[in-house]
């Protein structure tokens, strides 16, 4: 297994097996892996390779219980998701990574209350969130009980959580392109999401027949 798979391992994987996947899992597959290459082209440029993951890994996970009248909230979504992959992650890829690869990034992601989504609601004057803080200690409190306990999938609910974040301050213009304020968190979220995100379509590819959902937007002549 290589140390970082590519969109062109990830392509000639799945040009090889795909005829045995359910239709859903295909379309869901193609979609991410051409996202994981279009970020890949974005070289120095980590706004836009941050953006690009996400939409692959949206592609991935992302199914039509979002767009029920009553959707599931993103950690839930997540965690179902993650506790999915992670039980399926033989190799410990996704464990080596979270405890070894980026253990320093997802400490500091977890450290930063810039990502975390109560203080932004409190400095929009959103009522309810005065007590970011006190939420932002026990959400500490909580990711460092899942790290201690090895819960990977639960430490990437955490991550992802955060990431949720700086992804909505990207995509809904809440930041400027390659500005020096948040250049940490973009390049080290880009850097666990190129790691991350072509792992989760491989487990997938190896387990087609898993209730990975049904995209929203399939394919219609």
């Amino acid at each position: 297994m290589p140390d970082t798979l590519t969109f062109a391992t990830l392509k000639e994987k799945q040009r090889a097996i795909r005829a045995g996947f359910p239709e859903t899992m295909g379309l869901r597959v193609h979609r991410a892996i051409s996202w994981i290459g279009r970020a890949e082209a974005c070289d120095g440029d980590d706004d836009a390779r941050f953006i690009f993951l996400w939409i692959a890994f949206n592609a991935a996970y992302a199914d039509e219980r979002e767009f029920q009248s009553i959707p599931q909230g993103e950690r839930a979504a997540f965690l179902d998701y993650f506790g999915r992959l992670t039980a399926l992650d033989s190799e410990r890829r996704i464990y080596k990574a979270v405890w070894q690869r980026f253990s320093g990034p997802v400490r500091l992601l977890l450290e930063n209350r810039y990502v975390f989504n109560p203080f932004w609601q409190h400095h929009n004057g959103i009522d309810g969130f005065a007590d970011w803080e006190d939420r932002f200690k026990a959400s500490a409190r909580s990711f460092a009980q899942a790290f201690q306990a090895g819960d990977s999938a639960r430490v990437l609910s955490f991550v992802f959580d955060r990431l949720y974040v700086l992804r909505n301050q990207l995509v809904h213009g809440g930041a400027t392109w390659n500005s020096g304020v948040n250049r940490a968190q973009v390049r080290d979220g880009a850097a666990i999401l190129a790691f991350l995100v072509p792992v989760f379509v491989d487990l997938m590819m190896d387990n087609p027949a898993g209730d990975w959902g049904r995209p929203f937007y399939p394919v219609v002549p």
